[in-house]
């Protein structure tokens, strides 16, 4: 098996709960620095970047499933035009070139772990499903979009086995940008004005995921399927919040404030995008892949939240 991106943050939970199932895992990572993140027990194999020319020779050479989670994410403020561009030659082009490389090494299975934003930045009263029109809104979304697209073409074209998931917020041990923010914020006790807030937000553990990716990799009827995941336990805002501030043994600090009035002042300060996040709902069926995978996440929300919090702990005595 070849894992993409595995001295990431979801990398490093695929590989280690691979390894832990018996498998033998081939990593990808991008530089030297970022080496001594991949597991112990994964052979290790730099790929420094990912575009249309990437040679992924050496990487394919024995493996019979590919999990690709390699992408990017981030794009630093430039034009949309320049930032799609940009998007497109990791995501949509690296990702083409990937599976055409593992068609002529044989691979068996593709496993593409996209984006719930290929769906949609927001749901209202009816949870997102497979069978929705995709309607990605941001470069980003538009990449792993149009990544799903290539995937299909060449599934039909050439026979491999693609199965593509598409998880929302992801969180858990190695957790960065937005979640690790909200512990921080939680942890110094600093008041919110969120307490107003009725919203429901589907998450997913990171080994929740990872027990998913593998579920989905080995499972005989999963192949060419499509699956939206979580944990299926929604949350609203102010509740994730309580619920971190008491996984940390702390009460936590949110005061009444009108949604309407939050988003007028976001909007004001450029911060629309993370304001909307925390005010709007976003919530996944994921009963496809429970009924046609028999896939049940293996941590509650509880579990994993603590775990979470246990780790950023162990991070924050770590660095003393």
């Amino acid at each position: 098996m070849l894992v993409t991106g595995a001295s990431g943050f979801v990398g490093r939970a695929v590989c280690d709960r691979a390894l832990s199932l018996g498998m033998k895992v081939k990593g990808t990572h991008r530089s030297l620095g970022s080496q001594s993140l991949v597991p112990p027990g994964v052979e290790k194999i730099p790929i420094p970047s990912l575009g249309d020319d990437t040679d992924w020779s050496l990487a394919l050479v024995g493996v019979d499933v590919v999990i690709h989670l390699a992408a990017r994410v981030h794009v630093t403020k430039e034009p949309d035009s320049d930032q799609l561009a940009a998007y497109r030659e990791v995501n949509t082009s690296g990702t083409e070139r990937l599976a055409r490389m593992a068609v002529a090494a044989r691979v068996r299975r593709l496993v593409y772990v996209s984006s719930i934003k290929v769906n949609g930045e927001q749901t209202s009263s009816v949870p997102f499903t497979e069978a929705d029109v995709p309607r990605p809104t941001d470069p980003y979304a538009r990449s792993k979009w149009e990544a799903e697209l290539a995937l299909h073409r060449i599934e039909s074209e050439a026979g491999l086995d693609v199965v593509i998931l598409r998880p929302p917020i992801v969180y858990g041990r190695y957790v960065g940008a937005n979640f690790l923010r909200l512990l921080r914020l939680v942890q110094r006790r600093i008041p919110v004005p969120l307490a107003s807030v009725s919203n429901r937000r589907s998450l997913i553990y990171v080994k929740n995921l990872a027990d998913a990716i593998l579920n989905v990799a080995t499972h005989s009827k999963t192949a060419g399927r499509t699956f939206l995941v979580s944990d299926g336990e929604d949350v609203s805002t102010p509740e994730l919040i309580r619920g971190i501030a008491n996984a940390m043994n702390l009460q936590a600090r949110m005061l009444p404030f009108p949604p309407g009035l939050l988003n007028t002042l976001a909007h004001l300060f450029g911060r629309s995008t993370e304001v909307r996040r925390l005010l709007g709902s976003l919530v996944i069926d994921s009963t496809k892949i429970r009924s046609e995978s028999g896939w049940v996440p293996p941590y509650t929300l509880s579990q994993g939240r603590r775990e979470t919090v246990k780790w950023y702990f162990d991070e924050q005595n770590a660095h003393r």
